[in-house]
């Protein structure tokens, strides 16, 4: 089998000779061809070069044209901020600054990047048609926050008729993008949801369900495949997720691989992950990533599962991690050899605290992938930079991003378990869900009256 029809066997629930593996490359593409993700992500040629460099060196079975969550909120209005190593960040909110819903329109495919995203897809087809391409599409329910911003969430609450209004819009503008990206070549469409790990299953199933079942039926009657793609601790919705009938789901390292493979099996969907993003693959060496690479194969089974990131490979990722993976996936020997050697132990240093508290002040400490690059990440973090500011120097916050060091330690030693994750004073309190502003300050009221603030 080629690697598209090993991705397509998978994603029907047959039974395969071998994992199929999709090293999920965005701007990362852009690091193996020396360009920052600003220049990479802003041109044809340069998308196509540098996703023909990943396949390459990782010899995948299927590979994104690009990740990256902000090219339909940038056609609809919303301001991106570029960064060197990121893809952009959405740093306004239409919805919140005077536009009305009605103001706002389905984006037509010469609007933003869109039409150059396409041209480079269709590239990518003629010059790789045993290669699952992936079409990565921002899901509704997060193209809603970046509409919205995360007034969203009390909206929900207090008015739900326009959160389905918003959600109809944002559903209409996923099915339309699927369009494009399966008429330019597509041969998978990943919804990618990140921000639906911050609801409850019954508000999942209110507010999404409807509409990624409506999208994952345009995919499926398109004759194209789809996949629901979350990150973050969205355990309590894998259910839910699958009765919404995609043929595969995606998740990472936040939820254990086991769990979900029990559940998507039992409503016969395939699953993809979760290998390690950070500890891994980016912190780690050729050992840790090749080991980690042969937990998830063993969990997962050559029964619809596929090799994956948990979500879009940091750009600063060593390519001898990736090539590892790569190399142990299409060695059935080598894994052999790695199933029999001792499993290696990974020890974090903790950080030593002591100094880092306050007796005046409240100090907030926010654990994140990388709140520039992780769509929930960056809505926590501005919900406690927006909280806090009332308080002015009586409160302290600080991101720490488990892409370095200093973040995995403060995560291990916090005992952060989820990401994203508030903690205040050193006690968790907001783990992987985006907290209401006046939540995050009635903690914040708690702890001052505890220091006799």
């Amino acid at each position: 089998m080629n690697g598209l029809e090993l991705i397509k066997a998978a994603m029907k629930m047959e039974t395969v000779d071998r994992i199929p593996w999709v090293p999920f490359v965005g701007v990362h593409a852009g690091e193996l061809i020396d360009l920052t993700a600003t220049e990479y992500l802003q041109s044809v040629d340069n998308i196509v070069k540098g996703v023909n460099k990943a396949i390459e060196l990782y010899n995948p079975d299927g590979i994104p044209v690009t990740f990256d969550l902000q090219i339909e909120a940038e056609a609809m209005g919303c301001k991106i901020v570029w960064a060197k190593d990121n893809p952009p960040a959405v740093v306004s909110h239409p919805l919140n600054e005077g536009k009305l819903l009605e103001d706002l329109e389905v984006p037509c495919s010469c609007q933003g990047r869109i039409s150059m995203i396409m041209d480079a897809t269709a590239k990518l087809r003629d010059q790789h048609p045993d290669l699952a391409l992936y079409g990565l599409i921002t899901g509704p329910f997060t193209l809603a926050l970046h509409l919205l911003g995360t007034d969203i969430f009390l909206q929900m609450m207090m008015d739900p008729d326009a959160t389905h209004k918003l959600m109809r819009l944002t559903t209409d503008v996923a099915i339309k993008m699927s369009q494009l990206y399966i008429e330019a070549g597509a041969d998978v469409i990943a919804v990618v949801d990140p921000m639906t790990s911050q609801i409850d299953p019954m508000s999942f199933e209110e507010f999404v369900s409807p509409y990624i079942v409506e999208i994952n039926n345009y995919i499926r009657e398109a004759d194209a495949l789809s996949s629901f793609f979350v990150c973050g601790n969205a355990q309590q919705n894998i259910e839910v997720m699958c009765k919404t009938k995609p043929d595969n789901i995606s998740i990472d390292e936040n939820i254990p691989l086991d769990f979900v493979r029990d559940i998507a099996l039992k409503h016969n969907v395939s699953f993809g992950g979760n290998l390690k993003l950070t500890l891994s693959l980016l912190m780690g060496d050729e050992e840790d990533s090749r080991r980690d690479a042969l937990e998830c194969m063993d969990i997962g089974g050559k029964k619809g599962f596929i090799l994956a990131p948990g979500c879009d490979l940091a750009m600063a990722t060593p390519q001898k991690n990736l090539i590892a993976v790569s190399e142990l996936v299409h060695d059935e020997q080598l894994q052999g050899e790695l199933r029999a050697t001792e499993a290696s132990i990974t020890n974090i240093e903790l950080l030593d605290l002591s100094s880092h508290w306050s007796d005046d002040k409240v100090v907030i400490d926010v654990v994140t992938l990388d709140s520039s690059s992780c769509a929930p990440c960056q809505y926590m973090y501005d919900a406690i930079v927006r909280a806090s500011a009332p308080y002015g120097d009586k409160v302290i916050y600080k991101e720490y991003r488990i892409k370095d060091t200093e973040g995995v330690q403060m995560m291990a030693t916090l005992g952060v378990r989820a990401i994203p994750t508030i903690v205040i004073d050193g006690t968790v309190e907001f783990a992987s869900q985006i907290p209401p502003l006046q939540d995050i300050q009635a903690r914040i009221d708690y702890y001052l009256s505890k220091k006799g603030e």
